[in-house]
Parts: C-alpha cells; sequence; structure tokens
C-alpha cells in the first residue's frame, strides 16, 4: 500500500509539472519569424531584407567562382561557358573593330533613346556604324534601346522604332529593353509603377519576338528588386547592372555587367564591361 501511495503522488506531480508546462506555453506566444519568407540582400545601398519576386530562378554564382586578375573579374567556375564582351553607345564615338574583336566576344550596342522630358525618339547617331563594324569584325552583336516608355503603347513604338532600324544587319544576341529611373530631372516617367513598367517590358519584348528576334531585359540591382516585377518577365533573357567584383545578385541573369570603366583596346575611353554565362551541359 505504501508503495502504491507513493507511485500515485509521483504521477500526480508528472501530471501537474506537464499541465503547468502547458500552462506556461499558451502563456508565452511562440517567437514569430518576421523575415519568414524573405531574402537578405545588398541592393546597392544596404544589406536590407526583401520578399522576392515569386517563381524567378535565383542565382547559381557565387564568390567562390571568381577571382579578381587584373583588377577584374574572372569566372573560374564549371557551370558554365564565359564569354566576354561590351556595351556601347555614341559615348565611345568611332570603335576601332578589327582591334576590338581580339579582346572581345559580343557587343551590346544602342539602337537609340526616348527623351525623359518630352519622350521624343532618337537615334543613336553612332548605331549604324557600329552595327556595321561589329558584323564586319565577327564579332556577336546584341543591342539595346534606353526607354523611357510611359505606357504599353509607348513601347511598341519604341520596339518597332528599333525593329525598323535593324533590317540588313546580323544580330545574334537579344534586343534589351533598358528601362532606367531619372534622379531628379522632372523625368515623365517619375511616377511608374513596378507593374505598369513590367506591362511595358513585356509589350516591347513581345513585338520584338513577333519580328523574329530574341528579347531581353536590363536592369540596375535596385530596379530589379523594388522597380520592376521580374516575376511577369522569365520568359525574356535578364541583363543585370551589377557593378563588383562578383556578381552578388538574387536573381539569375544570363548577362552581368560588372564595370562602367573597364579598357579595351579599340575602344576610346571607358567601356562597360560584361560576361555572358552559358550553361554547360550536365
Amino acid at each position: 500500500m505504501r508503495q502504491s501511495g507513493i507511485l500515485k503522488y509521483f504521477l500526480f506531480g508528472a501530471l501537474l509539472i506537464i499541465a503547468l508546462i502547458g500552462i506556461i506555453r499558451l502563456a508565452i506566444p511562440e517567437k514569430v519569424d518576421e523575415h519568414a519568407g524573405q531574402v537578405y540582400i545588398h541592393d546597392g545601398f544596404d544589406m536590407v531584407w526583401i520578399t522576392p519576386w515569386e517563381n524567378v530562378p535565383v542565382n547559381t554564382l557565387t564568390q567562390s567562382d571568381f577571382q579578381t586578375v587584373d583588377g577584374s573579374p574572372v569566372y573560374t567556375g564549371d557551370a558554365f561557358d564565359v564569354q566576354n564582351g561590351i556595351d556601347i553607345s555614341e559615348h565611345q564615338w568611332e570603335v576601332d573593330w578589327p582591334t576590338a574583336a581580339q579582346y572581345i566576344d559580343f557587343a551590346v550596342i544602342r539602337v537609340g533613346y526616348r527623351g525623359y522630358t518630352e519622350g521624343g525618339l532618337f537615334l543613336d547617331p553612332w548605331f549604324d556604324t557600329n552595327i556595321a563594324g561589329a558584323n564586319a569584325a565577327g564579332v556577336s552583336a546584341g543591342v539595346y534601346f534606353f526607354s523611357q516608355a510611359t505606357n504599353v503603347s509607348e513601347a511598341i513604338e519604341e520596339a518597332e522604332f528599333v525593329i525598323d532600324r535593324l533590317r540588313g544587319y546580323r544580330i545574334t544576341l537579344p534586343v534589351f529593353f533598358d528601362w532606367e529611373k531619372i534622379e531628379g530631372g522632372g523625368a515623365r516617367t517619375d511616377e511608374l509603377s513596378a507593374q505598369t513598367i513590367a506591362d511595358c517590358a513585356v509589350a516591347f519584348c513581345r513585338t520584338v519576338e513577333n519580328a523574329g528576334y530574341t528579347a531581353g531585359i536590363y536592369f540596375n540591382r535596385h530596379l530589379g528588386y523594388y522597380g520592376i516585377d521580374l516575376s511577369r518577365l522569365t520568359n525574356y533573357s535578364f541583363w543585370a547592372s551589377v557593378p563588383g567584383s562578383f556578381p552578388d545578385f538574387y536573381y539569375g541573369y544570363e548577362f552581368w555587367q560588372y564595370s562602367f570603366t573597364g579598357s579595351v583596346p579599340g575602344v576610346t575611353g571607358e567601356a562597360d564591361m560584361n560576361m555572358r554565362f552559358i550553361p554547360r551541359p550536365s
């Protein structure tokens, strides 16, 4: 009887402890992860938490895939073949393409731009010279248009402007939609939402594709994180402007603009430097 009584007291005590633990758990709410579903990234200004765009492929490149050689990043990983290139406009003036072709694999050449105050369309004065020179030198060529479209109609107008000027030239890389935010200039595009910019990008790219070209989107780090809905643009080639020694951008992309101050023989002044990542067969 004595052992039975002790056992009863023991069981009662155990049940009491379990009940007290339950009460304490109910009284103290579980800690909520305030960053659930978010990622910690550098947005060009600071390290911040963001909620990523849904269903956009993630960048698989890491810092360990690169080394710095003579001040420039060099890919040393084994998942991609890499091509090296430049993007140019009238600011580089005349390019000695036979010389440049010895150092680059490709060039992305500006066709033109839309003015950000009045909205007119303008041809880059060196476009025809540059694209003809790149073609003659055997340099793979893509093109871009600096957009300030405010709606779908203007984006289609820009795409048609580009298409009209590509006839007769060999374009083997994408035709890029390059929409950029103008800071402090009283731009007509100041109040556009991420969805509206994506609407314009889709309209431009569809028009380009309907004409038989490959379409792409150029964006800087900040615009890619906040200013344009990338989840609607995954059918197109991404060209990310992320200057630095390795591409620390959360989303995946085919083209990486890593410097605005490069030097290439045959190119006057500073050049924008780029890499293209081509997945190797697994």
